[in-house]
């Protein structure tokens, strides 16, 4: 018996097999006919990228070209375990705490789910090739990380995916000194300076206020300015007290306003000694009236108080001074008296002034 000659070309001997490779290939699940493709321009934002706190997520990707998102497709978000605890509270994310945009515009979550650590979202609107899609995730849901480093987070549309990177890492914290500053000074007021609708009589310096020679029925006014420069967070006060009454050696006195009553509210137009042979309150007194508007009880034009043993406020502010500013760094105090021919004669009637600057910081 003869064997029969059988003749195969080289090219049907190619074909048999490149095929017989495909079904092998097939077999074992290496032959595709497609393949995804990459989202472009994966991103996500945090709000707070520190260990172990909420954390808002501002996911962004763009769909590739010739590959679209419809509208009546779900697309995946997983976040990833690694990092210590990694992200936890994943699952309790609700379709309310998501806000989304397709090309800019606003999309609404169409269907969602919330298992393990991926969420699952479709949105109302198609994306379609070169448009970005964004979805944010509110604050107070998810959680970071418990240790610091860098770790992955992948999209998943039903044609493409795409993964990005968030970094996890201690907040860095910032610490800086300011001194303390606080300077207060007295200056004095030249004549005819005016201060509250009322004008200087004379001169005086930081330290002396030189009333001088006293007439009956006549009105003497001397002030002084006090400054502040400070960057006391809340502010100064400055009081003013008197040692005693203003007194003679002999023991005559020139009473406090208004006839000695020791007016202390602001509010009291100054008016003269009442003369009260049977009074020696009214025979003579003194005040005080300050041009600060910030007084919680400011003093009107002509209004004085008592200049008193008991301290008076003339002068406050609730922040920072620069020493030159009306009401917050510079106000004028002045000081007032007037006699009657009552009033006993002397000539050292004296009293000592005592300013005290309290700053808050």
């Amino acid at each position: 018996m003869f064997a029969k000659t059988t003749n195969v070309g080289f090219a049907q001997r190619v074909v048999a097999t490149l095929v017989a490779s495909a079904v092998v290939l097939w077999s074992i699940g290496l032959y595709n006919t497609a393949q995804a493709a990459n989202l472009t321009f994966v991103s996500d934002t945090l709000s707070d990228s520190d260990l172990s706190v909420t954390s808002a997520h501002t996911i962004a990707f763009t769909i590739p070209a010739g590959s679209s998102l419809a509208s009546t497709s779900s697309f995946t978000i997983t976040f990833p375990t690694d990092l210590g605890s990694g992200f936890t509270g994943v699952a309790t994310v609700v379709s309310g705490d998501l806000t989304a945009t397709v090309n800019a515009g606003a999309a609404t979550v169409d269907t969602f789910s919330a298992v393990g650590q991926v969420l699952t979202v479709s949105l109302n609107t198609d994306a379609t090739a070169g448009q970005e899609v964004v979805v944010a995730i509110a604050d107070g849901k998810i959680t970071n990380p418990n240790a610091t480093g860098s770790t992955e987070i992948v999209i998943t549309t039903p044609a493409d995916i795409g993964k990005t990177r968030v970094a996890i890492i201690n907040n860095v914290l910032v610490t800086a000194i300011v001194p303390t500053s606080f300077d207060f000074a007295i200056a004095g007021l030249a004549t005819s300076t005016a201060v509250n609708g009322t004008s200087t009589t004379g001169s005086t310096t930081d330290q002396l206020i030189p009333f001088g020679v006293l007439t009956a029925g006549q009105i003497k006014s001397l002030g002084q300015r006090l400054t502040v420069t400070t960057n006391a967070r809340n502010g100064f006060v400055v009081t003013v007290e008197s040692d005693g009454n203003l007194e003679s050696a002999t023991g005559a006195i020139i009473d406090n306003f208004d006839d000695g009553s020791d007016v202390a509210v602001p509010g009291t137009a100054w008016n003269a000694p009442s003369n009260n042979i049977n009074n020696e309150a009214t025979w003579g007194h003194w005040g005080l009236t300050t041009n600060d508007s910030n007084l919680a009880s400011p003093f009107g034009a002509n209004e004085f108080m008592a200049a008193s043993t008991s301290p008076r406020v003339v002068f406050t502010h609730n922040g920072s001074a620069d020493g030159t500013t009306q009401d917050v760094g510079e106000v004028e105090v002045l000081y007032q008296v007037q006699i009657t021919p009552l009033q006993e004669a002397a000539d050292d009637y004296n009293t000592t002034l005592t300013y005290i600057a309290t700053p808050t910081f």
